[in-house]
């Protein structure tokens, strides 16, 4: 990717709404699927209640909803609440760039960043 192109795609405005937008249909994804408590903890909405096959791993943090069955200790919050800043930094372009760093979690420096012992890989 050349210097010009990625200073477009992860310019503020544009990972700004990225963010906003992933934060706005993940919270309708959680919402119509919920069926436990939907909570603000920090500045993470919470969607417990997911069903499984609506989030992967453990649980998914899209924008700045965190979508889960029962996963929500404190440590993971603060792992996930790194993953929504992550998301805020980048916008729509963090799922690529979670893709290209790879599947497994103790390689993938987005986890390694959200702390791999809080988000449950050690």
């Amino acid at each position: 990717m050349t210097r010009a192109v990625k200073s477009v795609l992860l310019a503020p405005p544009l990972a700004r709404a990225g963010y906003l937008y992933a934060t706005t249909v993940a919270l309708l994804w959680g919402f119509t699927l919920s069926t436990g408590k939907v909570r603000r903890v920090d500045s993470l909405f919470v969607c417990e209640g997911m069903p499984k096959w609506a989030f992967s791993r453990g649980g998914s943090c899209v924008g700045g909803v965190y979508l889960t069955d029962t996963n929500t200790k404190p440590p993971v919050l603060e792992h996930e609440a790194v993953h929504r800043q992550q998301w805020k930094k980048y916008g729509m372009v963090f799922p690529v760039l979670y893709f290209l760093a790879g599947r497994n979690a103790l390689t993938n420096r987005f986890e390694i960043e959200a702390g791999l012992e809080k988000g449950n890989y050690r």
